[in-house]
């Protein structure tokens, strides 16, 4: 007897070990504390801003920055590579976004209301060259910008398919698996992911808002920062 169209799709899914693969993940103890440490920035992020500018219409990008962080971690651990670089895209994104339309309320409003009308990170960058206190000097000299650039050109050719075959090594779903070098990947580039938008926050939305963050998230969100880039912040750890 032929299978329907949907009893062959769920004959696929369930033919996925997703047990075995969240497994394999999590027995990487060095892999599973990496990406621990990732969220976790993201998370004191999340917390500090909720408790400084939680009236913030933009604040919705924070959310959604943060969410994303949780994403990248179920996808990697369900073997789904490239579905985790798209996530890591959107907490890039989000945090642009929330930099910029956390003091452009009338450009948010327009966001939400005209589907054509959208800032471009170029924009965004450069506004806060513009505007932002010393925000052209310190990233110059963590090269936040030329980082940035040079990490979302490369997740954007594999979140669009410009780079065929790219953290992705399966042909059907059926053959999903935990792929260990592919994994690595996924781990180096969500480090990378988290530093630009950490330092990119320490420069923008971060500073202006820094009075009010706790001596705990000031002491975590600079952690891991040299002794050059923590004088060219300039932000104080009480």
């Amino acid at each position: 007897m032929t299978q329907s169209p949907e009893a062959l799709l769920e004959s696929a899914l369930k033919s996925v070990d997703w047990n075995a693969n969240v497994a394999a993940f999590c027995a990487d103890n060095n892999a599973l504390l990496i990406v621990h440490q990732q969220n976790l920035k993201l998370a004191v992020w999340s917390k500090q801003f909720e408790e400084n500018d939680a009236a913030n219409p933009a604040i919705c990008f924070i959310r959604e920055m943060q969410v994303a962080g949780h994403l990248v971690v179920a996808c990697t651990a369900l073997a789904s590579y490239k579905s985790a670089a798209a996530a890591m895209r959107t907490i890039v994104e989000t945090a642009l976004y929330y930099s910029y339309f956390r003091t452009h309320v009338q450009e948010l409003a327009t966001l939400a209301r005209d589907e054509k009308w959208y800032v471009s990170k170029e924009e965004i960058l450069e506004y806060h060259t513009q505007h932002s206190e010393k925000f052209s000097d310190v990233q110059k000299k963590l090269s936040i910008n030329a980082n940035l650039q040079s990490w979302y050109r490369k997740i954007s050719a594999i979140v669009h398919g410009q780079l065929p075959g790219v953290w992705l090594s399966q042909t059907a779903i059926c053959h999903m698996k935990h792929n260990p070098v592919l994994q690595q990947e996924v781990v180096s580039s969500y480090v990378e992911c988290v530093r630009i938008v950490n330092c990119f926050l320490l420069c923008t939305a971060g500073r202006d808002q820094w009075s009010g963050f706790s001596t705990t998230a000031k002491q975590s969100l600079l952690h891991g920062l040299s002794g050059d880039a923590k004088d060219a912040l300039g932000l104080d750890v009480a």
